[in-house]
């Protein structure tokens, strides 16, 4: 599983007037964690929320809000009463645990001594550390989250890195992320997600426009990106693939699936008999006409259809038009008998 973006409809810790739209703009790019705060709207409105984001099938966030016990309790009992998946925040661990057992909510307190609102996070690197270890031991306790940028002054992926070690469980990255960068030192560093709300609502992520659909598509992008989740292929035309073949005897390979081989082939007369000892094989006929001989039968194989020779069926191709061109798919690292080989492997060259 790569680095998880959880987006926040939030901002000064208060779940956002409209985020009833902004998560409709998130689910339709394909978030798939989203949080908020039991602050700013009414809780009728927030089992709304947590409603639309379990129909999509992603997770649910509540970040807790608290400047005293017994507000942190109430959070506590309001995520139970939303429904939502995750717990996020809160100091006060004695309280809160009974609350909250039994009831399937994984929960994610603040690592180290947090004070202020907006919170700041105080304490040295050892201290903040020593601190995770401690409330990772308790049971009931999933994870962290972790206000590493706003540490003042404090080195930051060396402060991620050294609570992750200290942790063992996932850590999320909470507070004051709104560039490329600093999610790749969150990536680096060993956290298993981070949380954006105000700089994409803002508009203060760099991206191609200040809108949310802008920011969010650049967010997924880069962590997409980060995650090594982007493809480097592009389509290919098996018309202009076909004309750059100018043999009609040596199948080229032009691209991979999971352990088989794409391969391009442009049969003329018999190309001559062979088997797969390992592996079954595709033809697929692209154009002309292709007659497929076995042992015990004849199959003609007309442009558009295909056929699946099993491993170890001696067959021999023979084309039926002036040239029979065929995509064919097999085991990239097959070996066979009589005719294979005459395969040749030239994955830039189709």
């Amino acid at each position: 599983m790569g680095l998880r973006f959880i987006f926040m409809l939030t901002r000064n810790d208060r779940t956002v007037p409209e985020a009833a739209d902004h998560l409709a703009t998130a689910l339709s790019l394909g978030v798939r964690h989203v949080g908020f705060k039991d602050i700013g709207l009414p809780v009728d409105e927030l089992k709304e929320l947590n409603r639309m984001i379990k129909d999509k099938g992603a997770t649910s966030y509540l970040e807790v809000v608290s400047l005293d016990r017994e507000s942190e309790r109430i959070s506590a009992r309001a995520a139970i009463e939303i429904g939502v998946d995750v717990l996020l925040g809160g100091t006060r661990m004695d309280d809160v645990l009974p609350i909250i057992s039994g009831s399937g909510l994984r929960y994610y307190p603040f690592a180290g001594h947090i004070t202020g609102h907006p919170s700041v996070l105080e304490g040295s690197i050892e201290e903040i550390a020593a601190s995770a270890r401690d409330i990772v031991s308790r049971e009931g306790v999933d994870g962290l989250d972790l206000l590493a940028y706003r540490s003042p002054g404090t080195d930051i992926p060396k402060l991620i890195e050294a609570v992750c070690t200290a942790a063992r469980k996932p850590v999320i990255v909470a507070g004051s992320i709104a560039s490329r960068d600093r999610i790749e030192t969150v990536r680096a560093a060993g956290a298993a997600g981070f949380t954006i709300g105000t700089a994409a609502l803002d508009g203060v992520y760099p991206a191609d426009g200040k809108d949310l659909d802008a920011q969010l598509s650049a967010i997924i992008r880069d962590v997409a990106d980060l995650n090594g989740h982007l493809s480097p292929f592009g389509k290919k035309n098996l018309d202009a693939a076909f004309s750059s073949l100018n043999e009609t005897k040596s199948p080229r390979a032009a691209g991979q699936v999971n352990g088989m081989q794409i391969r391009l082939a442009r049969f003329q007369g018999q190309f001559g008999w062979s088997f797969h000892p390992t592996g079954d094989q595709l033809f697929l006929v692209h154009h002309g006409r292709l007659l497929m001989r076995f042992r015990d039968r004849e199959e003609i194989v007309e442009q558009g259809e295909f056929i699946v020779v099993p491993r170890g069926v001696e067959h021999c191709p023979v084309a039926l038009t002036d040239v029979c061109e065929a995509v064919l798919l097999e085991p990239g690292a097959a070996t066979g008998g009589a005719g294979e080989g005459r395969l040749v492997s030239d994955l830039a060259g189709a």
